[in-house]
């Protein structure tokens, strides 16, 4: 490791990432370029249950350590169970106070933070001058910057070397045969995103299905069950006929199974459209031009991704729900990829 008295040829690295699925997904990249330094290193990862399936289908992390759980202790037993665990390094991904704190509580040797926070400064001890708000990285690209301290400096991977770091995959495979119809294109549409990005609208998501001809496709519609219930007028009972409604049916990790066996996913920045890219499914994103939403920051990793975005810098409607540049993307345009690469 660099810029240690005490150099480990297999340091343990904690990744401390606790915030939403599209986020650990492209923290992911850290896990892969960390074992490609150290191959004999134990790399755990901290975050929440809600993303625990993603983290332990990564084959480069050991372990997942959850937060959720690890904030109901006593912190005397917090600290104990990180001192328990002999973490050299621990990389604050995801800026959070209370797990810098505890991270010197437990005397971690090597504790890596942006400068940007004025509490990094109390508690972490390589600092990186690192601003994401103004960057003009990719969110994964800007993941990486915190491994300096560790692999000092290295050539920053394009987007599509990125994704070849990251070793996900489907651990026990749940067969949807009664689902999945091998003689279609199955495409799932996943029109919400919980209010974390703007969206295209369920009357273009209508358009799209009408398109898209029956014979050759077979549609899903996929979300929680208040997502399901928002768009169940507009959307899903409006083409009962031609969709199956699969809101508020998965787990997550079930839902990482069903999008493995599918063949494509349409949505906004969201964390379905970043599972699916690195299962290498077609993976269609949406996604307004405005920084920091624009695709140049959170598009997915993956070698099957498209992005649909308008050609133009605009900032117009940062403040506004009802993104017209969101509305300029077409159906028509959708649709007629789904048909080449059918």
């Amino acid at each position: 490791m660099q810029n240690s008295e005490n150099s480990i040829s297999s340091p343990t690295i904690l990744i401390s990432r606790t915030d939403g699925i599209g986020d650990v997904v492209l923290t992911l990249p850290v896990a892969g370029i960390i074992r490609k330094h150290f191959l004999k290193s134990k790399i755990l990862f901290l975050g929440k249950t809600y993303t625990e399936p993603i983290i332990n289908n990564d084959r480069d992390i050991d372990k997942f350590l959850n937060w959720d759980l690890l904030q109901k202790m006593g912190e005397k037993q917090q600290i104990d169970l990180l001192r328990a665990e002999k973490i050299d390094v621990i990389l604050h991904i995801f800026p959070s106070k209370p797990i810098a704190r505890l991270a010197k509580k437990a005397k971690i040797a090597q504790r890596v933070a942006t400068s940007h926070r004025i509490y990094n400064w109390l508690y972490c001890n390589r600092l990186i001058n690192l601003s994401r708000r103004n960057s003009d990285l990719h969110e994964a690209q800007l993941n990486l910057q915190l491994l300096k301290p560790v692999i000092g400096a290295f050539e920053m991977p394009t987007l599509s070397e990125l994704s070849t770091y990251i070793n996900f995959e489907i651990a026990a495979s749940i067969p949807y045969n009664e689902l999945i119809d091998k003689a279609k294109f199955n495409l799932i549409l996943h029109p919400k995103s919980q209010g974390s990005a703007r969206e295209w609208g369920e009357k273009n998501f209508c358009r799209l299905i009408t398109m898209l001809p029956e014979d050759k496709f077979k549609i899903f519609v996929c979300g929680t069950q208040k997502e399901g219930d928002l768009m169940r007028q507009e959307l899903i009972e409006k083409h009962k006929d031609r969709v199956t409604d699969l809101t508020g049916k998965f787990s997550l990790s079930q839902y990482c199974n069903f999008i493995s066996q599918a063949d494509a996913l349409i949505a906004a920045s969201t964390g379905p459209l970043h599972i699916s890219a690195i299962l290498n499914k077609h993976s269609l994103g949406l996604f307004p031009p405005i920084r920091p939403m624009n695709p140049s920051r959170w598009q997915p990793l993956g070698d099957k991704v498209k992005v649909f975005c308008a050609d133009k810098q605009c900032s117009a409607c940062r403040k506004m729900t009802d993104c017209s540049c969101m509305q300029s993307i077409s159906p028509e345009e959708v649709a007629s990829y789904l048909n080449s690469i059918y």
